[in-house]
């Protein structure tokens, strides 16, 4: 089954990796780095990958930013039941790390809500999208690195 995916992903070529890191890059789970290993494990050029991989992810969780931008404090309080005290105290938290905490947004499981809530506080927009394309772009070096160093291992 593993394999089936591998190979339709590697015959779609760099359109099915974006899409896979731009959608890994939103609430639905994805695997971009498995993805991502493959095409580098099929041959494609691991400079170009690296870069589209960086770029559909970056695209995916700045989509993410702007869907908390366009969001409201009250449908938190309302729907998630979270008080605005609370909202309050997180975001007194966050301010002045807005960048890192985009830089994190590469992170499993939290890195999504990360970029929400960076665009609920209404971060800066262009701080957001640096530091979060810096972070998102060292996923996929360490990624490819690792993948690469594999292949050559696994080669000898």
């Amino acid at each position: 089954m593993i394999d089936y995916f591998c190979s339709m992903y590697t015959e779609l070529g760099y359109l099915a990796l974006f899409t896979t890191c731009f959608l890994a890059a939103t609430v639905l789970p994805f695997s971009s780095e498995a993805v991502y290993a493959a095409m580098l494990v099929a041959g494609y050029d691991p400079y170009l990958s690296l870069s589209v991989a960086s770029i559909g992810n970056w695209m995916g969780g700045m989509s993410s930013f702007w869907i908390g931008w366009i969001g409201k404090w009250e449908w938190i309080e309302k729907y998630l039941r979270i008080k605005a005290e609370k909202i309050a105290k997180i975001h007194k938290r966050i301010a002045g790390k807005e960048g890192w905490i985009a830089f994190f947004t590469w992170l499993p499981g939290i890195g999504d809500p990360l970029a929400v809530a960076l665009g609920l506080i209404k971060a800066n927009p262009a701080k957001t999208a640096v530091w979060m394309l810096v972070g998102k772009t060292m996923r996929y070096v360490v990624s490819g690195l690792i993948t690469l160093k594999a292949i050559d291992w696994l080669s000898t």
